[in-house]
């Protein structure tokens, strides 16, 4: 039974094909198309591996670089050592971070009403040009901010403006208007000065008061005019008259120096008269173009001159 069995299973071995080489490298024949792959997907894995540190590096590189543009100044937030100039800086990306101020002059109008010493109101109004002082800029920053001048020119532009105007009269202010602003400007300057603040130029641009006192400053200026002009014509009036009192002293003095030429050369100085005013008619008449002859009334042409004996 046993060996029957055996026999068995050595005839269905004896069946089977046996196992060649062939069939290894045939099999070994598949596996050399999906090389490619293995290779497009290593290379994929690696790129992928190697994007993230590129990207952070690129970042990096990108915040560590910034620009100061002209007219400004940097500062950094974790030292105040100094200013940083214009151009292109490096910083620790995420450690520090740059604050840009402009340090370029720039004007401001300030306006304000007060009083006057005489209790006047008037309305000022003031044009400064302004910078920061580069020396100072991070205390500027940790004290006011960048918007420095926000905070600080409209308050002590105010402050000087009122303490000024109410050393002098509206009239005063008028009258000595470049006095007052002098005042204005040294006052500003040193107040902007405690701020770290420079000031290249203060200019009172803008002065009207009330309107009482406007009408009465136009009525003084009416009054004045008419006073002028009513001096104008007293004086004119003098003047003719004094004219008029040199003209008869010469007309009299005139008649005195004929009188007596008269009573000393008798008729005369009456006949040369009358040459002369016969030389004037002559003459007139001999420049005209019509034929006009003049005779006298006595009917001689040549006037008698009786001869001295």
């Amino acid at each position: 039974m046993v060996k029957s069995r055996s026999q068995r299973a050595k005839r269905v071995a004896s069946l089977a094909p046996p196992r060649s080489s062939h069939s290894h490298s045939h099999s070994h024949s598949h596996s050399h198309p999906q090389d490619p792959d293995r290779i497009m997907a290593a290379l994929g894995n690696a790129l992928s591996r190697l994007a993230v540190p590129a990207f952070i590096g690129i970042s990096l590189a990108q915040a560590a670089i910034y620009d100061v543009p002209g007219g400004h100044r940097a500062i950094l937030f974790d030292r105040f050592s100094g200013a940083i100039v214009e151009g292109t800086h490096f910083l620790v990306p995420w450690l520090q971070r740059p604050i840009l101020m402009e340090t370029r002059i720039k004007p401001r109008n300030i306006s304000t009403t007060t009083g006057s010493k005489d209790l006047q109101t008037v309305s000022l109004t003031l044009r400064v040009m302004f910078r920061p002082d580069t020396r100072h800029l991070a205390t500027i920053y940790r004290s006011l901010g960048t918007t420095y001048d926000e905070r600080v020119l409209p308050s002590i532009g105010n402050e000087v403006l009122k303490a000024t105007v109410a050393q002098f009269d509206a009239a005063e202010l008028i009258t000595q208007r470049e006095v007052v602003s002098a005042r204005i400007r040294q006052d500003l300057l040193k107040r902007a000065g405690e701020f770290n603040i420079i000031l290249e130029d203060v200019s009172l641009t803008h002065m009207t008061f009330g309107k009482d006192f406007t009408q009465a400053v136009e009525q003084k200026q009416i009054a004045q005019q008419e006073a002028e002009r009513a001096k104008f014509i007293v004086e004119r009036s003098e003047q003719e008259r004094q004219a008029a009192v040199v003209r008869a002293e010469g007309e009299a003095e005139a008649a005195t120096i004929i009188s007596r030429a008269l009573s000393k050369a008798g008729d005369g100085l009456v006949q040369f008269r009358r040459i002369e005013a016969s030389k004037e008619i002559a003459g007139t008449l001999a420049q005209g173009r019509t034929n006009v002859t003049y005779l006298p009334g006595g009917g001689n042409v040549l006037l008698q001159v009786p001869s001295q004996q």
